[in-house]
């Protein structure tokens, strides 16, 4: 958000400012200035009005305004400034020290987390959702910075290291996708054409769109998962994300994880599709509760991405097919080599 400049309040009406810098209107009722919110009048003018009836100067009252929405900023809309995560090992299930003795990860970094059901995938989330020091069954420990965070478990606000996208997600407040993006856009000190943007970035995402309009409890089980990824993607200032199985989302995966990775996060994913895992530079296999073994993606495995990109591609245009109440014929894959170009 661009810092409210005298440039910005001579040209801006004030319904434009308040829809802008979401914070001007609470600073506007502490300080006690009676407003309507859909006004045309530019702000100074409006301080000119309202200091002339309280016999001060309205440079005062700006200046007043200005300290305060920093202050409010600070408190709702601080961004985590955690640039590195390090995972130090802990113990298998048999108490049995780990094979990989640290991870260490940055911001725009992805981790792919692999194993058989029961290796110990969801344990090693739970650990970093719980910003470990060795107090948890598998007794590792989790460093933002180089440093404990066990101080951050309860931080609210912009002060959240951690988002989390889980396998199952349903809404049970009555209210429609546009207010809930609302109260979080707002709670955050954003401008409030965010809101669009979130909605239209969770429609690339979902197989079927939805509008802001849209009653929360009527989304399906992908248009949830699309909305909660668009929205701890633009909206949620946690620097680490934690995805559990996104396979089973119904939505576009590689999309998701796109949109993530485009806003510096740190995301650490455990899955069972290949396609996901080689998304991945990197991959943690996970076995008996441990992390076994952290494998950097080769020029192999690159290539073959590119084969499992295309058999995805086509996946996905059966699944609208039949989406779309389509018959379907033989797949002609020389044909689609032709029509894609590929080797």
């Amino acid at each position: 958000m661009q810092p409210l400049t005298d440039e910005i309040l001579a040209r801006t009406s004030l319904a434009s400012l308040l829809a802008d810098y979401p914070l001007l209107e609470s600073a506007l009722l502490e300080t006690g200035i009676e407003f309507d919110p859909a006004e045309e009048v530019t702000l100074p003018a409006k301080l000119a009005q309202w200091a002339a009836l309280r016999g001060q100067s309205a440079e005062a009252f700006l200046a007043q305004l200005r300290e305060r929405i920093d202050e409010l900023n600070n408190l709702l809309g601080a961004t985590v400034s955690l640039t590195r995560l390090a995972i130090l090992a802990g113990r298998d299930k048999s108490g049995q020290p780990e094979q990989v003795t640290q991870i260490a990860l940055q911001r725009g970094d992805l981790l792919a987390i692999v194993g058989p059901t029961g290796s110990g995938k969801s344990r090693l989330l739970a650990d970093i959702e719980w910003l470990a020091t060795g107090d948890t069954p598998s007794g590792r420990t989790i460093l933002a910075d180089g440093r404990t965070a066990a101080d951050r478990r309860f931080a609210s606000g912009g002060e959240q290291l951690i988002a989390q996208l889980s396998q199952t997600m349903s809404f049970v407040l009555d209210a429609t996708v546009e207010e809930l993006l609302g109260l979080h856009v707002e709670s955050r000190g954003m401008a409030a054409g965010l809101v669009q943007d979130t909605i239209a970035a969770a429609n690339d995402l979902s197989g079927e769109p939805f509008s802001g309009a849209t009653p929360l409890t009527s989304l399906s089980g992908g248009q949830t998962r699309a909305l909660m990824v668009a929205d701890t993607a633009l909206v949620c200032r946690s620097p680490i994300v934690l995805i559990d199985e996104i396979e089973n989302a119904g939505i576009d995966r590689r999309a998701a994880f796109n949109l993530l990775l485009s806003q510096e996060k740190i995301v650490l994913s455990a899955t069972h599709d290949p396609l996901l895992a080689l998304l991945a530079p990197r991959r943690l296999c996970m076995r008996h509760g441990a992390m076994h073994s952290l494998h950097e993606r080769t020029g192999e495995e690159e290539a073959l991405l590119a084969d499992l990109e295309r058999l995805d591609d086509i996946h996905a245009a059966i699944r609208t097919r039949l989406r779309l109440g389509e018959r379907l014929n033989a797949i002609d894959f020389a044909q689609l080599r032709r029509e894609h170009s590929w080797p």
